[in-house]
């Protein structure tokens, strides 16, 4: 099954490319930027990263995102993660940016989404990797520093092509953000948002009706409303699950509790990603592993994860046919 794993074709959809900030990096970016970090050494940091919920992880995420200053840093940073995604046979990834963690210490937004831009070309023309990219609304703000970002994304509509929601899911519901992703959906956005991770059932339902998302990012405690997975299966609303985040933050005790496999039997079009693999504890390969550990699976059954986010993606029919092709083939070996 490992061997199988790795070489299976993977295309993940939630990615938060200032989580794939590893340690060694933060370090070589602090001393270039000559930036004070609170660790001595990157096993310091990787010490630290010991979570108990969402809120935890995000106080150190943000202090992490504090290295990243210039365009080369958001180029290098990026570079980095597309370098794992061929190790892991990633053949395309959806990434989230989070503009407003940067904006807010002065950085400029194209310093920001050039650098990301720059190497996610480089990234589909030298490591054959196709890509898109998603700006990130941090729910924890107010809805009139989430119409500023979107109005400084707006020249580059371009580079990218869609808004999600991320950040603290506590005490922030998707209604807050009603009006802004009414606007991104006016300015040809599509719209994704975090949902259902520690937050209630009905935050999956509202971020659907509310902001008009095609898909849902994390979604897990959809199991709360039996009505509401009947929908879910139905539609085929895509879930883009995180299987060791949510270990990691205490959603699911263990991946032995996750409701992963169980969504995919029922017919759900759930997708395996890694969310913020420094932090987390693994990229894609590692991701499917530890499903794959805890909860025996056929090999038709771990392909199904990749033919699933093929579908979720945001990528033309063409493209979708090829990659299907691809992952069938595989399988048919």
């Amino acid at each position: 099954m490992k061997e199988f794993i790795y070489g299976l074709p993977k295309v993940e959809l939630h990615l938060h490319i200032e989580g794939s900030l590893e340690p060694e990096l933060m370090f070589e970016l602090a001393q270039r930027n000559q930036v004070q970090i609170p660790y001595t050494s990157p096993q310091a940091v990787r010490d630290a990263y010991q979570f108990h919920n969402l809120q935890s992880f995000l106080d150190i995420y943000y202090q992490g995102a504090n290295v990243l200053i210039h365009e080369q840093d958001f180029f290098d940073l990026t570079w980095a993660y597309l370098l794992r995604c061929k190790e892991d046979n990633v053949v395309h990834t959806e990434i989230f940016f989070d503009p407003q963690t940067h904006t807010s210490r002065g950085i400029a937004f194209e310093t920001v989404v050039n650098g990301i831009h720059r190497a996610l070309e480089q990234g589909r023309e030298a490591l054959g990797i196709s890509s898109q990219l998603i700006m990130c609304f941090l729910r924890h703000l107010d809805e009139a520093s989430a119409f500023e970002t979107l109005a400084q994304a707006l020249p580059h509509k371009d580079k990218i092509i869609g808004v999600g929601l991320d950040s603290s899911e506590l005490g922030h519901p998707p209604e807050k953000f009603h009006q802004v992703f009414q606007q991104a959906l006016k300015e040809g956005f599509l719209t994704v948002a975090h949902a259902g991770e520690e937050g209630p059932a009905q935050n999956i339902d509202d971020a659907l009706v509310l902001l008009g998302t095609t898909r849902i990012d994390h979604g897990v405690r959809c199991v709360e409303d039996d009505d509401l997975v009947t929908r879910l299966i139905e539609a085929r609303v895509p879930l883009t699950v995180c299987p060791l985040s949510n270990t990691k933050l205490k959603v699911f005790e263990s991946m032995a509790h996750h409701n992963v496999v169980d969504l995919l039997r029922k017919g759900m079009c759930v997708t395996l990603n890694s969310d913020d693999p420094a932090y987390f504890g693994g990229y894609m390969n590692d991701n499917f592993m530890a499903v794959a550990q805890a909860h025996p699976m056929s090999r038709e059954e771990v392909a199904q994860f990749t033919l699933n986010a093929i579908e979720a993606s945001f990528i033309s029919d063409g493209e979708k046919a090829r990659l299907r092709t691809m992952t069938e083939s595989y399988l048919a070996q």
